[in-house]
């Protein structure tokens, strides 16, 4: 399971994975007859499965046991796809079985491709990498829950909490800018209340 201990994908999802694959249930079959490195490919092959460890166990029956991807960004784009990225930058699918609470990516991205992380300007790999950065701070990751850019290129990050819009700009001098943030949240605000504030800019020093 995930984290949370959520499943993307369960054992009736595993079955029909290898159904599919192969072709044939493989329940009631020889287990000389069953390619176990085929079977641990045919898993892997699935989006929501990251590593599959296919063995027979002591009672001579076929053990499969499977590493979820963890979604880390669910993009719902200008052209009205919606996915979800995991660390790694993979695209999945939703699952059919919960809704990960991760950050949302909004606006104008472009169309997801394999290699979007090599590309030099890119908005989908500017919110996936701010992402990773808020995930990886506890304290950020708790508070961020959405980041739309707009059709120039410039982000705005979404609070869970407060009618506030935070202008974060282009994807430049993160780390400073979302010190600046934290630094604002436990500073500025607890005095200051959360309802003073309609936009806060992390694009200026102070």
């Amino acid at each position: 399971p995930l984290p949370d201990g959520e499943l993307l994908i369960n054992g009736q999802d595993v079955r029909l994975a290898i159904e599919r694959s192969f072709g044939y249930r493989l329940e009631g079959m020889p287990i000389g007859s069953i390619d176990i490195l085929r079977l641990e490919q045919a898993l892997e092959a699935e989006p929501f499965i990251l590593d599959a460890d296919v063995y027979i166990g002591a009672n001579n029956q076929i053990k499969v046991g499977v590493v979820q991807r963890e979604p880390i960004l669910r993009v719902m784009d200008k052209n009205g796809l919606n996915y979800y990225l995991d660390a790694n930058g993979i695209k999945m699918p939703l699952s059919p079985h919960f809704t990960a609470k991760v950050i949302v990516a909004t606006g104008n991205l472009p169309p997801y491709e394999p290699k979007f992380l090599d590309r030099r300007r890119n908005t989908l790999k500017d919110v996936f990498l701010l992402a990773k950065m808020i995930i990886e701070d506890e304290f950020l990751n708790a508070m961020i829950e959405q980041a739309h850019v707009s059709n120039r290129g410039e982000i705005t990050l979404v609070p869970k909490v407060g009618n506030h819009k935070i202008i974060f700009g282009k994807y430049e001098e993160a780390k400073k800018k979302l010190n600046r943030l934290k630094i604002f949240y436990k500073e500025a605000l607890p005095y200051e209340g959360w309802n003073k504030y309609s936009e806060i800019s992390l694009q200026y020093n102070g």
